[in-house]
């Protein structure tokens, strides 16, 4: 255990120490809730409109805050993910500068190692979500603020499986890396693509019922799935409040994705955590594997 908490404790103080890691993984949710509050808000605000039955009006503060709710869920969705890999980069730069190699040559376990990368990984990202998502908060204080004590505690705990998530999914791919400009690389084209994918851009709902079954089978989508719902909640509940048809608010969460589907059969939110926190489990146990068989084959 010493040997892990001063792995972990390297890791981390490496992470901080490279400037270049650092602020490339905190500006990166500072950049999209500007460009989400500046480009996605208005087409937000404009499909929801869109979307209110003739002769049903709701208060400026509730659409507010419906924008609001569905733009920080996108941002926590995308920025779990894509950070993780940004956070990830100490352990391709270990292998592309040669550390990996003494640390190999050491009496440390190889599933030591791994743990000590991915728990060092895990606590930089959670740090960086974290912040993120105050920072959210504050946004839609701001705007319009429909969440009980219960949805931002939830809301945490989403942003820890979507962090835990993305660390073991960046763990994985960051195995067969061994350079920085393929680790750059990886992590631009998975903050480019990961938010289509995960109906964090885009709601699935608008997506080819084809490709709705495709997206059903991946992890991150019951992710931002889990966010929205509790993101948004305390506005869905301000609705019923003001006498809106049940039809209609069911139809507002179908369209932002807070009601999923697996094969035309509703997804419950207990299900939800089931499928990412057993994914979780899967990826980190595979990652861990890898690096033992990795170890017993160099031994031999």
């Amino acid at each position: 255990m010493k040997t892990l908490g001063a792995l972990i404790k390297r890791n981390v103080k490496l992470f901080f120490k490279d400037k270049g890691m650092f602020f490339t993984s905190l500006i990166t949710p500072a950049i999209l809730l500007v460009l989400y509050a500046t480009f996605l808000g208005n087409v937000y605000r404009d499909s929801f409109l869109s979307a209110l039955p003739q002769g049903l009006t709701m208060a400026e503060e509730l659409i507010d805050g419906f924008v609001a709710g569905q733009l920080i869920s996108s941002i926590l969705a995308v920025s779990c993910v894509t950070v993780s890999f940004c956070s990830n980069m100490l352990m391709v730069q270990d292998k592309a500068n040669g550390v990996i190699k003494d640390l190999t040559v050491s009496p440390v376990k190889p599933a030591t190692l791994a743990v000590s990368y991915y728990v060092a990984t895990l606590l930089s990202t959670l740090i960086i979500c974290l912040a993120a998502t105050a920072v959210c908060l504050l946004y839609v204080s701001s705007i319009g603020f429909y969440m009980s004590v219960a949805d931002i505690f939830l809301l945490l705990l989403d942003v820890v499986l979507l962090v835990l998530f993305g660390t073991a999914l960046s763990s994985i791919i960051g195995f067969f890396l061994s350079s920085q400009g393929q680790i750059s690389a990886v992590g631009t084209i998975v903050s480019s693509g990961y938010g289509f994918i995960c109906g964090a851009y885009m709601p699935i709902s608008q997506f080819t019922p084809a490709l709705q079954k495709v997206i059903s089978f991946l992890p991150g989508t019951y992710g931002t799935a889990l966010v929205r719902n509790h993101a948004m909640r305390g506005v869905f509940e301000e609705m019923k409040a003001a006498q809106f048809p049940e039809e209609s608010i069911k139809a507002f969460k179908d369209s932002v994705d807070c009601n999923l589907y697996f094969f035309g059969e509703p997804v419950s939110v207990g299900a939800m955590y089931a499928v990412l926190g057993g994914t979780v489990a899967l990826l980190v146990t595979v990652y861990v594997l890898m690096h033992v068989v990795k170890g017993s084959k160099r031994v031999k």
